[in-house]
C-alpha cells in the first residue's frame, strides 16, 4: 500500500474503535498514535502517560508539552513497579513486569471512564526484536493500530514530518530501566545516577546516547557519528569529573557507540526467544 492508504486505514481503524485509551510514552510512535487517535476520536480519546523514577523529568515535561501544544487529552498516571519484587530483580523479564503494571492499572481506568478499548504504539519493525513488554500487551488485550496500519517506524517519522509534529526526527528513548545491567536491582537511585549522567552528555551536545549502569562503572555509549568528538582529552575530563560526582567510580566509553538494546547481548539465546 501507499503511505497515504495506510494513513487512511489507520485513520479508519480508529475511528471504529469508537473510544480508545492510548499508551504514551513521548517516543514518536506513541505520540503519533496519540496525535492520530485524536484527529479520529477527538475527546473520545485519552493519551495516559505512566510516571515513574524511570521516566526522565524533561522527557515527561517534553511529553506533557506535546499533547498540551495539540490538545490532546491526557493524564498522568503514577505506576508502581519499582514496589514490585519481579522488577526490581531485573532479570530478563523486567519489560514485562513493567508493562503488565501499567496495563492492569490502564484496564482499571478504561473501566472507569468508560472507554472501550486500550492501545500502544507498537510499530511493524518492533515486532522482531526483544520485547517483552508485548506479552504483557496481548495478555491485557491492548491494541497495536499502527501494526494494524502495516506501519514501519520510517513511515511513522514521515507520516509525523507531513503533519507538522516536532517529534518526527525525535531519537529513540527507552525507559531508564534499561541502562541497568541485568541482575543488578532496579532502584530509584541507580535510576537517578543514569538520568543526571544522561543529562550531562546532552548538555555536552550528544543527543543519542546511553549510559550503562554496571555498578561502580559508567559505560557511554555515543552514536558513531558523535564519537570522534566525544574522543579529545578535554571532553573526557569534563565527562569523567561530572560522572564521579554523581557516584560513578568508573567511566568507560563503548567504542561501538550507540545501539539499541545492548543490555540484551548478555542474555541467552533461550531467554530472548521465548519472549518473542
Amino acid at each position: 500500500m501507499e503511505l497515504s492508504e495506510k494513513s487512511a486505514s489507520l485513520h479508519k481503524h480508529l475511528e471504529s474503535l469508537g473510544s480508545l485509551l492510548v499508551a504514551y510514552s513521548g517516543g514518536t510512535d506513541s505520540a503519533f498514535l496519540a496525535y492520530a487517535a485524536h484527529q479520529a476520536l477527538g475527546e473520545r480519546m485519552l493519551a495516559v502517560i505512566a510516571d515513574s523514577a524511570s521516566l526522565p523529568r524533561k522527557e515527561l515535561a517534553a511529553a506533557l508539552a506535546f499533547t498540551a501544544q495539540h490538545g490532546i487529552p491526557t493524564q498522568i498516571l503514577q505506576t508502581g513497579e519499582l514496589e514490585k519484587p519481579d522488577y526490581i530483580r531485573n532479570d530478563s523479564q523486567r519489560c514485562f513486569h513493567c508493562k503488565d503494571e501499567l496495563f492492569t492499572q490502564m484496564e482499571t481506568a478504561r473501566v472507569r471512564l468508560g472507554f472501550g478499548h486500550l492501545a500502544y504504539g507498537m510499530n511493524l519493525d518492533d515486532r522482531g526484536e526483544f520485547r517483552p513488554g508485548q506479552k504483557a500487551a496481548t495478555l491485557h488485550g491492548a491494541l497495536a493500530p499502527l501494526v494494524t496500519a502495516q506501519l514501519s517506524k520510517a513511515e511513522i517519522r514521515a507520516l509525523a514530518r507531513t503533519a507538522g509534529l516536532s517529534l518526527a526526527d525525535k531519537p529513540a528513548s527507552a525507559c531508564l530501566s534499561s541502562r541497568i545491567e541485568y541482575g543488578r536491582p532496579v532502584t530509584a537511585e541507580n535510576l537517578n545516577q543514569v538520568e543526571q549522567a544522561e543529562d550531562v552528555l546532552h548538555a555536552l551536545g550528544f543527543p543519542q546516547v546511553r549510559v550503562r549502569h554496571h555498578g561502580d562503572l559508567a559505560r557511554i555509549e555515543i552514536a558513531r557519528e558523535d564519537l570522534a568528538r566525544a574522543l579529545s582529552l578535554s571532553v573526557l575530563d569534563r565527562i569523567t569529573d561530572a560522572f564521579k560526582s554523581i557516584g560513578f567510580l568508573y567511566v568507560t566509553l563503548d567504542t561501538q557507540g550507540y545501539r539499541s538494546g545492548s543490555m540484551n547481548d548478555v542474555l541467552p539465546v533461550s531467554a530472548v526467544a521465548s519472549a518473542k
